[in-house]
């Protein structure tokens, strides 16, 4: 099976538990983390994810709209973009 990656960016206030829920989301929905940073910058949390989601239980569409939810629930900004979308987006 050929893997759909995707980048999670997750931006907004530093607080508990947001690697914790947001990591818990993609991996009840069959997700796989395959790299991740994460900094806070002057009390803004900044994370970037990119995660192959093949075998996402809820198709790219479920699992936008489920990290987004989850991200407005704690007073974050979670924007998911498709990896082949911005490498084609920078083709030199």
């Amino acid at each position: 099976m050929e893997k759909e990656r995707v980048f999670v960016v997750v931006i907004g206030a530093d607080q508990k538990g947001i690697i914790a829920r947001i990591s818990t989301l993609l991996f009840e929905n069959g997700a796989n983390i395959e790299d991740v940073q994460q900094k806070v910058m002057d009390g803004t949390f900044v994370m970037t994810m990119l995660a192959d989601v093949s075998g996402a239980k809820v198709g790219l569409a479920g699992l936008r709209k489920a990290l987004e939810e989850c991200g407005a629930a704690m007073g974050l900004t979670v924007m998911v973009h498709n990896e082949a979308v911005i490498k084609a987006m920078h083709r030199v």
